[in-house]
Formats: structure tokens, C-alpha cells, sequence
């Protein structure tokens, strides 16, 4: 036995020293942990059980029957995040470049069928130079074979991607699958086709970071939700967002005791609201005010920020929170946009976490652009999101609501639960100034005063009109219009009284969203 016992530390220590100690330095030279080392850091101390420690490959093309790849250069296995099981993997630029063969991706994908079984996250950790080229069509089956697995896990379990290094070629797709992307500044990037390839093809001279590195898939692509300047900030980054996150579809959020009263009042929120109705303001300082412990947790903060995406707490619960952002542009709706909140709130449905909405927005953004690129079909997936989401839905009528942008914020006809609304809320089919050119064109136009007369029908379109919550009230619309100070107040109450809300769709197959 102790000689069978020699034999299991030595393979073992082998594939714990992956690359080996060169490699290894060069890794950290960039800034960069191995792939051991991240698991480490992501996982609650100690509580990392590897797996499949011992494969590797069976190539014997191209020189490969000689190449040692230990752990055939991924590490799999399973651990906890503040206590709750998680199923991790991650490539290792140590062994072969973290490249991607047969075997390599069965261990991904064993991880990811685990994830599936036991109803846990999966967090994948991609760094790797792409493809294993000596293993051909066999590498190309394992992205296959992994993709497949992130389509049948989507809306089951929360899928995590983490870029801590290259990710080219086909292995993005995974990525792009995947609920959650985070990418580390400097040395993460993304792209289908590299620098090289587009100058030789197009003669564009671009840099690996300009052309797919954090910032531009952060602020530009948005294909990417986190970027943070250290690895150690992007792990924390992970194990945040997970504490907001369900293990499954079937389970909900961890309730999480944040001692602070949900019957709180705010007296600075109606201060917050500015008197003229064209002025900005910050829409995450209202929402701060209202979560719990001013906590909220933005996904996409430099992506298409006309419109606020995250997550909180309303009385320990979880919430997905989406919100016009009247500081950029003017809060209006665009293609970017409505991409972004419809994939936040299918997130929030798939995994029972109830909404709430804060609307300001005086409509979709005109224009050329918006037009040719789609607006309307990229308009209606906000449409669609909303009218397809089972989980409580609430509704905060801030300021402006016009519009088909009216409708799409969550309004009462796309099954929103409770809608509220501000004393300064405006419910329109436009804003005061077209309607009353459009509505009193003849008489301002054959008027002695045509600006006077202009002034006096827009002052009473929005008094006796429609600018205001309680035309809409008096249609049960609104379910109601409340003082500011007890929006948390309100907004906790619904919540409490929405928890047994059950509601199913119509039996199908599956919708067809507006791609």
C-alpha cells in the first residue's frame, strides 16, 4: 500500500504543478493567477473538491503522442460560495495554452451536467489559446458539445463566464450563451476573428484590447455585464452577484436580514424629483433610497446607460430592478436599451426573482438610425419580456410615461401587478408640447397671439388632460398615487402580498421573441 500510496502523490503533485514552475511565473508576470488559484479565491476556504484530476488526452497527430498536458489543461470540481454549492471550471494557460481538445472540454462538460443534476450555478474561467489545432474536428465537437450543454442549462441554473485571459474564435460563443459575463482589465479579451486575421483580410490595424478587451465589450458590444481592473476585485464581483442569485429555477433568493425596516420612510426622496419636467436627475439615487441598505448591485452600468439594470433587496428579498435613466438621454428607449433590460428581466423570470420598475422615459429615441437598425424589433423583446414574465411585477410611475414607452415600462396592460405612481408622474400618448400643437393647431394657427394661445393650451392639456397619474387612476391603471416618502413602504407591501402569485402562460413549446 505505501507504494501505491507514493504512486497517487506523485501523479497528483504533477498535475497540481500544471505548466510548471516557468509557466507559472510567467503567468503571474502578467498579472494573472493560475487557474488552482482563482478556484481558491472564488470558493470558500477549503471547500474545493477537484475532479477528473487524472485525464488526459489521446491525440496522436501531429507530434501530440509525446505532449505531457496535465489535468489536459482545465480544472474541474465543485465547492461552496458563502455556504451554497457551486460547480466551477477553469482553463489553465500553464498546460498547452488552457487550448481546448477532446478531453478537455468532457471535463467541461462533466462539470456543466453536475451543475444540471444537483441544481447549482456553474462558473466557467476561460483562458485558453482557443482550439487544440492538432485535434481538429475533435476539438471542434467539444465546443459543439459544450454549447449544446449551455442552451439545456439556460433558465435551470445560473451560468457564470469568467474571461481572465484569451477567449477567441468559437470558444466565445460559451460566453455569449451564458447569463453572466465578467472580464478583467488588461488582460481579458473577446473576439471571433484576432488582430492579424482582420488586418489581412479588411486592413484594419487594431490592438487585441481595442478591438475586444473589457472596456469595449463593457461599454460598446455590450456582451460583457462586469468589468473590474483586478482579478481579485472580479472574484468578489462573482461571489456579490451570486448572493442575489437562486441555486436553481425551482428554489427562490436566500433571504438575507439587512435590519432594515421596510416600512421605512424617505423624506429627501420627493427632493430628489426636479420642478421642471425636463431637468435630469439620477435615477439610482431614488433606488437607493428605496432598497434595502442602499445596496444595489447595477449589471451593465456602462452599457446603453439611458436604462438601469440590477439587482437589490426589498425586505431581505431579492429584486431585479430596471429603471429609465433621465440623466442619459433624457431616459428615452433605444435598440441598446431595450436589449439590455429584456435579457435582465428573462434573467430575473427564469429564476423567480420579482421585478420592479421605475419609469421616467418620454418614449423611444427617433431617428434614422434607430429605424434602419431595428428599433421596432428590438423595441418589442421589452414588450415581449414583460408580458411573458410570471414573477411579481411592480410598477413605479416617476415622472414621464408616453407613449408605446408608457406601455413598455411595465405598464398595468403587460400584466405588471401594482402599478404606483408619483404626483409628478405625466401618462401621455406624448408630451404636453406636440400634443397640444397637434390637438389646438387650428386655433394657435388663427390666434392674434399664436405663442400666448400655444402657452395657454399646453398649461390646460396638462392640467385637465392627460399629463398627470389620475386620468389613468380613474381607469384602475394606476392602482394608485402615493406620497414619495412611502414608496419603500408600498413597494415592500406588494411584494409581501404578492409571494404566493401564481400565474402560468398558455402551453407551447416555447415563445418566439423578436431576436
Amino acid at each position: 500500500m505505501d507504494g501505491k500510496l507514493k504512486e497517487l502523490e506523485e501523479r497528483r503533485a504533477k498535475v497540481l504543478a500544471g505548466g510548471g514552475p516557468k509557466r507559472i511565473a510567467a503567468q503571474h508576470a502578467k498579472g494573472k493567477k493560475t487557474a488552482r488559484e482563482r478556484i481558491e479565491a472564488l470558493l470558500d476556504s477549503g471547500s474545493f473538491v477537484e475532479l477528473d484530476a487524472f485525464v488526459e488526452h489521446r491525440c496522436t497527430d501531429l507530434g501530440m503522442e509525446g505532449v505531457e498536458a496535465p489535468g489536459e489543461g482545465v480544472v474541474i470540481g465543485y465547492g461552496t460560495v458563502n455556504g451554497r454549492t457551486v460547480y466551477v471550471f477553469a482553463q489553465d494557460f500553464t498546460v498547452i495554452g488552457g487550448s481546448l481538445g477532446e478531453m478537455h472540454a468532457a471535463k467541461i462538460c462533466k462539470a456543466m451536467d453536475m451543475a444540471m443534476k444537483v441544481g447549482c450555478p456553474c462558473i466557467g474561467i476561460n483562458d485558453s489559446g482557443g482550439a487544440r489545432i492538432q485535434e481538429g474536428v475533435d476539438a471542434l465537437s467539444g465546443y459543439g458539445d459544450i454549447f449544446y450543454r449551455n442552451t439545456l442549462a439556460s433558465g435551470v441554473v445560473p451560468q457564470i463566464s469568467v474571461i481572465m485571459g484569451p477567449c477567441a474564435g468559437g470558444a466565445v460563443y460559451s460566453p455569449a450563451l451564458t447569463d453572466f459575463v465578467f472580464m478583467t482589465e488588461g488582460s481579458s479579451n473577446m473576439f471571433i476573428t484576432g488582430p492579424q486575421v482582420i488586418k489581412a483580410v479588411t486592413g484594419e490595424d487594431v490592438s487585441a484590447e481595442d478591438l475586444g478587451g473589457a472596456r469595449v465589450h463593457t461599454e460598446v458590444s455590450g456582451v460583457a455585464h462586469f468589468r473590474y481592473a483586478l482579478e481579485d476585485a472580479t472574484i468578489e464581483g462573482i461571489r456579490k452577484l451570486l448572493s442575489f442569485l437562486p441555486q436553481n429555477n425551482i428554489e427562490d433568493a436566500p433571504i438575507v436580514s439587512t435590519g432594515d425596516d421596510p416600512n421605512r420612510l424617505d423624506p429627501e426622496l420627493a427632493a430628489i424629483m426636479p420642478d421642471s419636467p425636463n431637468k435630469p436627475y439620477d435615477v439610482r439615487s431614488i433606488i437607493s433610497r428605496v432598497v434595502d441598505a442602499k445596496d444595489f448591485f447595477e449589471i451593465q452600468p456602462d452599457y446603453a446607460k439611458n436604462i438601469v439594470t440590477g439587482f437589490a433587496r426589498l425586505s431581505g428579498r431579492s429584486i431585479g430592478i430596471i429603471a429609465n435613466q433621465p440623466q442619459v438621454m433624457a431616459g428615452v428607449l433605444d435598440i441598446n436599451a431595450s436589449d439590455k433590460a429584456s435579457r435582465f428581466i428573462r434573467f430575473c423570470d427564469s429564476f423567480n426573482i420579482p421585478l420592479v420598475t421605475f419609469a421616467d422615459t418620454a418614449g423611444y429615441l427617433p431617428g434614422v438610425g434607430q429605424e434602419h437598425g431595428g428599433v421596432i424589433r428590438h423595441g418589442a423583446k421589452l414588450l415581449y419580456a414583460y408580458s411573458e414574465a410570471t414573477v411579481p411585477k411592480l410598477t413605479v410611475i416617476l415622472r414621464k410615461a408616453y407613449g408605446g414607452a408608457y406601455i413598455a415600462m411595465c405598464s398595468r396592460h403587460l400584466g405588471a401587478d401594482q402599478v404606483l405612481a408619483w404626483p409628478t408622474a405625466e401618462i401621455a400618448v406624448m408630451g404636453p408640447e406636440g400634443a397640444a400643437n397637434i390637438i389646438f393647431k387650428k386655433e394657435i394657427d388663427e390666434a392674434s397671439d399664436p405663442a400666448a394661445t400655444r402657452a395657454e393650451k399646453i398649461a390646460d392639456y396638462k392640467k385637465s388632460c392627460f399629463a398627470n397619474p389620475y386620468k389613468a387612476a380613474v381607469r384602475g391603471y394606476v392602482d394608485d398615487v402615493i406620497d414619495p416618502r412611502l414608496t419603500r413602504a408600498r413597494l415592500a407591501s406588494a411584494l409581501s402580498m404578492l409571494l404566493g402569485k401564481r400565474q402560468t402562460n398558455p402551453s407551447k413549446k416555447h415563445g418566439n421573441i423578436p431576436v
